[in-house]
């Protein structure tokens, strides 16, 4: 059982709220948390044909078997259970629920009608950095981002190059066809490829759209429903009301790097090394173990980049009280003073609130309690 952060901030929760649901995405280790931290509690998962009937059959009786409460796993597939749940909490203060899926469409929709008040949604990601300290080399940075980061690689009972292939055929092309009822696979397959060829760069509906053979529409479709999967995630641009002129286009990044590599058809670290996608790569690494870790704390993950017409850019703007922190991402191993230069093409707005600066980086040479001070990736938790 490999220790996850969110621990904490589940069994906070449940001091609050009689119902904790627990979202992301499938294989994610939601249903190994919970049944490791809940092992008194009855289990049913609702992916279970026979447990969906009993479920839909006669939810009160269902709910009500049990005094302590229960854990219902997959609970997006009988979204009804919520509106009955809703009545057994306000009757049974002292039951807990804990429920989980891995759509957040599907499920943020019925907790909002039934659960408002009731329930604390929490988020539970692919493994951060620093929960694999003990397990990976962590230095070998093509390595990190070749595996990626799900449970079942850390804990061997998976490898990646047969991790990949499974996760798409047995989770992605199910969830988009009762999600999308996608008819042409193949066009989607494309889609998602071109995806992963695009992280880390403005995002283009039009030009996706052009290239795939669908419409626009279909374009932004499709793109939240893979949000709503927590296979991909939209970072925004800062921007205010100076002068200078600020991108309005989002980047995309997703949530887990091994599944790009498999996406982009990069099945080595030797080929990674070499690959343009490499530099991307390290940035969604680095931006997404940002949002793991800040998620499995009850942090806000609503960061930003910055970038002006000129090009200056800031990769990752992360909120910090009233103010922000700004960093800079570069996989060179050698630092050069350049990597700073977006630092100092700031608007007026943005400097003032840019308290805490930092690049990083691949090299091992660290400079901290410094203006700008400079880190090596695995001291992203100490960042």
């Amino acid at each position: 059982m490999i220790s996850r952060k969110l621990e904490v901030l589940i069994n906070d929760n449940l001091h609050y709220f009689p119902v904790v649901t627990i979202t992301g995405p499938r294989q994610s280790g939601k249903t190994t948390l919970i049944r490791s931290m809940f092992s008194h509690l009855p289990y049913y998962s609702l992916e279970n044909p026979d447990t969906r009937a009993l479920a839909i059959s006669d939810p009160m009786a269902f709910l009500s078997q049990h005094n302590d409460g229960m854990i219902l796993d997959e609970v997006q597939n009988v979204p009804e259970l919520l509106s009955y749940l809703q009545g057994i909490v306000d009757e049974h203060r002292d039951r807990r629920y804990i429920l989980s899926g891995s759509s957040q469409f599907k499920l943020q929709n019925s907790i909002t009608q039934s659960l408002a008040g009731r329930t604390a949604v929490l988020e539970l990601f692919p493994l951060s950095i620093n929960e694999i300290a003990d397990l990976a080399d962590t230095d070998n940075i093509d390595r990190l981002i070749l595996q990626g980061f799900y449970p079942a690689i850390y804990a061997g009972n998976n490898i990646p190059r047969l991790f990949y292939p499974a996760y798409m055929r047995t989770y992605l092309e199910r969830d988009v066809r009762q999600l999308l009822q996608v008819k042409d696979l193949y066009q989607f397959q494309t889609f998602l490829r071109l995806c992963a060829g695009r992280i880390g760069s403005p995002f283009n509906a039009s030009e996706l759209s052009n290239e795939v053979g669908i419409s626009v529409n279909t374009v932004r479709s499709w793109l939240s429903i893979l949000q709503a999967s927590y296979i991909v995630f939209m970072l925004h641009p800062y921007f205010d009301n100076s002068r200078k002129r600020l991108t309005k286009i989002p980047k995309l990044y997703f949530y887990d790097t091994g599944l790009v590599c498999y996406l982009l058809g990069i099945e080595n670290e030797k080929q990674l090394n070499s690959d343009r996608m490499r530099g991307h790569l390290f940035e969604n690494m680095v931006i997404s173990d940002m949002v793991k870790h800040r998620a499995h704390a009850g942090q806000s993950t609503n960061m930003m980049f910055y970038r002006d017409s000129n090009g200056n850019e800031i990769d990752l703007i992360v909120p910090d009280g009233q103010s922000w922190k700004g960093y800079e991402i570069k996989s060179s191993a050698t630092y050069n003073s350049s990597f700073e230069k977006g630092f100092h093409r700031l608007t007026d707005q943005l400097d003032a609130r840019l308290t805490h600066r930092a690049v990083i980086y691949c090299g091992t040479q660290e400079r901290r309690d410094a203006h700008i001070e400079v880190f090596n990736y695995a001291s992203l938790l100490s960042v």
